[in-house]
């Protein structure tokens, strides 16, 4: 099971909040390992541009090389599991709240854009396209429950979260997404 890694280094977040690294993240996890020219090639962008963001996430630890897969002076790139969180708001930064919350943003925008792209194939995908469990919810608890609460899903997310080879037969990647927030406070209408 991989630790969880806080990132506060704002070079880090910076380089992990870059619109296009966010991109070539979702690739590698997407499609596996690649090189910059067949990520160039995926994402339309040109070699030089993808080589250079491969390097900025290498350097951060966000991906890794893959020199079993190389072949010559070719280099391959993968994103290793990985656990990132986040410092609380309370001690981030105005620089990390505003880079936060443009890659937030950014990650809710590509989620709808992926189930929005499986509602469109869903009716193609056999015994795949009942495969949506939903759960809509709340939970009434403190701070320290909440917590508690997130660590006990990341233990159960990481449980099923076997390499491709160990995973079981037929087996395919499922996006889950977790978010938790307070509910906003009722307000009284002045009218009352």
């Amino acid at each position: 099971m991989t630790e969880p890694r806080e990132i506060t280094d704002p070079e880090a977040l910076r380089a992990l909040a870059h619109p296009l690294r966010q991109r070539i993240l979702r690739r590698l996890a997407d499609s596996g390992p690649a090189t910059s020219t067949t990520l160039a090639k995926a994402l339309g962008e040109n070699t030089g541009a993808t080589s250079y963001h491969l390097r900025q996430l290498a350097e951060h630890g966000f991906i890794e090389e893959a020199p079993e897969l190389a072949k010559g002076r070719e280099r391959w790139w993968r994103s290793p599991p990985k656990d990132l969180r986040f410092p609380e708001r309370s001690r981030q930064t105005p620089e990390m709240r505003s880079l936060l919350d443009e890659m937030h943003n950014q990650q809710f925008a590509a989620d709808l854009e992926l189930f929005a792209k499986f509602q469109a194939e869903r009716d193609q995908l056999g015994e795949w396209a009942d495969a949506v469990p939903f759960s809509r919810g709340s939970i009434r608890v403190n701070g320290d429950q909440l917590l508690e609460f997130f660590e006990e899903y990341m233990k159960l997310l990481k449980r099923f979260q076997p390499s491709e080879e160990d995973a079981a037969p037929g087996a395919r990647r499922v996006l889950t997404r977790f978010i938790a927030f307070p509910a906003p406070t009722p307000r009284e209408d002045p009218e009352d």
